[in-house]
């Protein structure tokens, strides 16, 4: 299980989230800058690779910027 607040990738997909937090036996993840939070089986997880990490806190610092 990732730690929270890390990031991950969805193996279904290869959609980038943060690690929020799990719902049973599933992992919930939150795309950067906000949205719904959707599950993943931990078994499906990778850990994102460093690119991705930075492209999602760029995205995370962008859209903070724009809340007053």
């Amino acid at each position: 299980m990732p730690s929270p607040g890390s990031y991950a990738v969805d193996g279904r997909d290869g959609r980038v989230g943060r690690v929020v937090g799990q719902q049973g036996p599933l992992v919930q993840l939150r795309a950067p800058g906000g949205g719904p939070a959707w599950t993943c089986p931990p078994h499906l997880l990778r850990t994102a690779p460093p690119s991705a990490v930075l492209v999602a806190r760029l995205r995370e610092r962008n859209w903070e910027s724009r809340i007053p």
